[in-house]
């Protein structure tokens, strides 16, 4: 498989996690989204929204190989094809509870802060200083949300005794939260954190151990 990524990018760390979780090889192509790489003519050819990652799987009886998009699908797919360990453990419920504090991050929260949005506001002329703290309240409302709702799961992850699909969303966010100058105040969340970045996934899928 290859990955088209970004060291930085949070949506591409989550991808590398679900990798390094299954122990899964891949071949990691950068593509730099502060110069505009990722909406090169030859990358759109394989993800059309210009954004990373794409999980190019491997090479199909058509000498082509399928290109997959979006995180998320990207991590349910890999947990799909290769259910151990499991990032969606347990039955329908606790799986819908996991998918939802996952998509706190992936959904509502990492979406309205990203480049292409902070783009947008300083096209419609809004200071630079307003614009960081829009993505300041953004992310704060979106951990304050995580927070509460992992209130109900026991540890020590964020749903449970292993790593799910919540804290590959939840530890590249907070990372993002300390970019934009954000207190990480949240308890729990810090003691998952520090969990997950004793865990050899989570060491070897981290930024600066990726090709810039």
């Amino acid at each position: 498989m290859t990955l088209h990524g970004y060291f930085r990018s949070t949506a591409a760390w989550r991808v590398r996690l679900a990798l390094e979780l299954k122990g899964l090889d891949v071949t990691t192509v950068p593509h730099n989204l502060v110069l505009g790489e990722q909406k090169a003519p030859d990358y759109l050819t394989i993800n059309p929204q210009g954004f990373v990652p794409a999980l190019i799987l491997d090479d199909g009886p058509d000498g082509k190989g399928q290109a997959l998009t979006q995180s998320m699908a990207i991590c349910e797919y890999l947990d799909e094809v290769h259910p151990e360990p499991s990032l969606l453990p347990g039955d329908a419920v606790m799986r819908a509870r996991i998918r939802a504090c996952a998509m706190v991050v992936a959904c509502d929260t990492h979406p309205v802060q990203n480049l292409t949005v902070l783009k947008r506001l300083r096209g419609l002329g809004l200071e630079e200083p307003l614009v960081q703290q829009w993505g300041r309240d953004t992310i704060e409302s979106g951990l304050d949300t995580l927070d509460q709702l992992l209130a109900g799961f026991d540890g020590p992850y964020a749903c449970g005794p292993e790593p799910t699909l919540a804290d590959i969303c939840l530890v590249p966010q907070l990372a993002n939260a300390r970019r934009f100058g954000l207190e990480v105040r949240w308890p729990r969340l810090l003691a998952i954190e520090a969990l997950c970045q004793a865990h050899p996934a989570f060491i070897t899928a981290a930024p600066d151990m990726q090709p810039q």
